[in-house]
């Protein structure tokens, strides 16, 4: 049979158009013939570079993602996806840049390892929330208070809800009054990209509050025009709907999404009601970029026993509003010379009603309203010479908050109405976080070795800088194989709730000392087509650690103290194995496995009977993951994981399950949560609901 072979002279071939050129050559075709594999680390610039792929099977491994401190990531977003990537050939992805570090690296060369939930992942799985997303890391704790994740605490390495960063898009959205809202998040599961996870203490990198890690969720706005829909509903009256409208013009991508969820709930006072709504545009200008965000959250609920088993009628209303404008400029690029800055602007409002006892209105009733307001600004200069990369950056973030139970209290004549209400903000609270960063990346030929210092001072202590250092190591033999180590440290200021709290169940203290942490990390990444493995082990030592607590058996109110030293120590194991690029006809396709172990002493001169957070640490987690195909276009996801806390309560399983339907413009899907049916404690008396099962379809124009 005889094949003619079309002559392209292309003198400049841009990636977007190798990849729709390469797809429409090989990909989707039967093959009939083994040919040789070619990797594609970077696309050569000659007129001839095009034919060196001719008769071979091409994996295109360039993609360029955000580092943790300026998200601006580069990945052009389809808004159809063309087929489960599992069903594909994996794609090789070594020259991913995903860095924890304040110079853009590749994965590679970085000197730690920072984990990634992909899009397909997320697509695949039984999740409804990014609550539910996150608890597919091995390393992060998950303590979800009611359904689709109306409130939870997330936690990472044995740490407490208030000791990580959350980052959208690189964009600090953690809350200065409390980290049980930390997880409003304005936008919806089907507008991830990615979600990066990066364990330990991260200072340096994106800021004093990161004490055990940062998480950051990444979207980005599609290079293409398109629109999603998607609705559902199922048990316990729930149902939702969410959409996305993605418009691209020559110059500017934009990407507008929105969404709604109800319910009865499945438990007693478990009612919901959840929006969120989203955008965020892009643009280029020349090899630099600028980006902008905003977004809007709301929600609604019953909160049962969420704070205090003595109360099963509680309910909260949350809303949240963000906005953010960030750049990536090219000042200078010269031969083995470049400049770039990395200023970035922010502001976010977060608005909470709490009742002890719904419907029942007035402080003496335990009902109080908040209003809390951050503001940041911060530049990042990074400079790429001979001698590797450095980077200088300053951030400074503006916290205050007003509120009819927080705060310093004010004269009357300063007092501030509350909105829809008679009550007035009667205390305030404000502080001033500046900090100075410094860090330079040497990369050698089978080491990297990143060095760098936070100095951090704020108005809410003396206003006295303090120094944290910091140094990675990485030793990179072969393209497999990536040893690494780490040393930081870091500090986290109590939150307004931990200072000035003082109702029937929970008492503040203005005397907390903030909690400093040493942390070191160590492990060793194995990495080839189709199995991926990472071992790792951390010892963390913490003083002055906060906690909340009951000091005697006959306490009725839980105490915010510094219960003195924290030591927590563990490793864990994470396993890939894409099943489909080492047996391309196997019906499963994937298997994800992850344990976490973790241990933990402490040394306190405080009476302690009961923790409430800090000492109640997951001792335990296993996390398993397969997806096979059932028939054709119809597939299966499984997620099951067991987890064993230090609270009293026994361990538990849970298996969840999504079977999904996927063709090119839509899907059809059944998801199932906690097939068991097992009802099961994970904080304080909450129980935690059984079976849910939800079925909904997806339609992409």
């Amino acid at each position: 049979m005889k094949r003619r072979t079309k002559v392209v002279s292309l003198q400049r071939l841009s990636i977007d158009s190798a990849v729709v050129l390469f797809n429409s050559l090989i990909m989707f075709k039967k093959q009939f013939f083994k040919r040789p594999l070619l990797r594609f680390k970077h696309f050569a610039r000659k007129n001839y570079a095009l034919f060196s792929c001719l008769g071979k099977e091409v994996l295109i491994g360039v993609l360029s993602v955000a580092t943790l401190s300026s998200a601006q990531a580069k990945i052009a977003e389809l808004p159809v996806p063309v087929e489960d990537s599992v069903a594909r050939s994996n794609v090789n992805l070594d020259e991913v840049v995903v860095t924890a570090a304040r110079a853009p690296l590749t994965q590679m060369q970085s000197a730690k390892i920072v984990s990634i939930i992909s899009r397909d992942d997320i697509h695949r799985a039984s999740v409804e929330t990014i609550n539910d997303v996150l608890k597919m890391a091995t390393g992060v704790d998950v303590r979800q208070r009611g359904g689709f994740g109306v409130q939870t605490d997330v936690s990472i390495n044995g740490g407490t809800f208030d000791q990580i960063t959350i980052l959208l898009n690189g964009v600090d959205i953690s809350s200065p009054q409390t980290g049980h809202n930390a997880a409003d998040f304005p936008v919806s599961v089907s507008d991830i990209e990615r979600i990066e996870v990066l364990e330990g203490a991260a200072s340096r990198v994106v800021g004093s509050t990161a004490f055990c890690g940062a998480i950051n969720i990444v979207t980005t706005p599609s290079d293409l025009s398109g629109v999603r829909l998607s609705a559902e509903g199922g048990m316990y009256g729930t149902y939702a709907a969410d959409a996305t409208v993605n418009y691209a013009a020559s110059v500017v991508q934009n990407k507008i999404s929105a969404g709604y969820t109800q319910s009865e709930g499945a438990i007693d006072n478990g009612d919901f009601v959840k929006w969120n709504a989203f955008y965020q545009g892009k643009t280029a200008l020349g090899e630099s970029s600028l980006r902008w965000q905003a977004g809007w959250s709301s929600r609604d609920f019953g909160a049962n026993t969420f704070y205090s088993a003595k109360f099963n009628n509680q309910y909260e209303e949350t809303r949240r509003l963000l906005g953010s404008v960030n750049g990536d400029l090219h000042i200078l690029q010269r031969k083995g010379f470049s400049l770039s800055f990395v200023p970035q602007l922010s502001w976010h409002r977060d608005y909470d009603h709490y009742q002890l006892i719904r419907g029942m209105t007035g402080s003496s009733n335990g009902e109080n309203y908040h209003r809390t307001e951050a503001f940041g600004a911060g530049n990042n200069i990074n400079v790429d010479w001979k001698l590797g990369k450095t980077s200088l950056g300053v951030d400074v973030r503006r916290e205050k908050i007003v509120s009819t139970a927080l705060g310093e209290p004010q004269q009357e004549s300063e007092w501030l109405p509350v909105s829809g209400s008679e009550r007035y903000y009667e205390g305030k609270g404000e502080r001033l976080n500046t900090s100075l960063f410094f860090e330079h990346t040497a990369l050698l030929r089978f080491f990297t070795l990143s060095a760098g210092l936070l100095a951090n001072s704020n108005t809410g202590l003396d206003n006295d800088f303090r120094f944290y250092p910091g140094v990675d190591v990485a030793w990179i033999p072969t393209a497999s194989w990536k040893a690494f180590a780490s040393y930081n440290k870091a500090l986290r200021l109590p939150t307004y709730t931990d200072l000035y709290i003082n109702n029937k169940v929970q008492r503040g203290d203005v005397h907390l000392l903030p909690e400093q942490n040493s942390m070191y990390k160590c492990g060793v990444r194995y990495r080839r087509a189709g199995v991926e493995a990472v071992v790792s082990a951390f010892y963390s030592r913490g003083i002055n650690m906060i906690d909340w607590a009951y000091e005697t058996e006959e306490s009725t109110c839980y105490h915010a103290m510094n219960i003195g030293r924290l030591d927590n120590r563990g490793v864990s194991v994470d396993l890939h194995f894409g099943v489909r690029e080492l047996l391309p006809k196997a019906v499963v396709k994937d298997v994800k496995l992850g344990y976490a172990f973790i241990d933990q002493s402490y040394q306190t001169e405080r009476p302690i009977f009961r923790s409430l957070y800090a000492l109640e640490y997951l001792r335990h987690k296993f996390v398993a993951q397969v997806d096979h195909v059932v028939w054709k276009d119809l597939s299966a996801s499984w997620n099951f994981r067991w987890q064993k806390r230090m609270n009293g309560y026994e361990p538990y399983g849970k298996l969840d399950c999504k079977v999904l339907w996927h063709r090119q413009k839509y899907d059809v899907y059944v998801k199932g949560d906690n097939l068991t049916n097992h009802r099961y404690y994970d904080i304080g008396e909450v129980l935690q609901p059984g079976l849910w099962v939800m079925a909904g379809a997806v339609l992409r124009l």
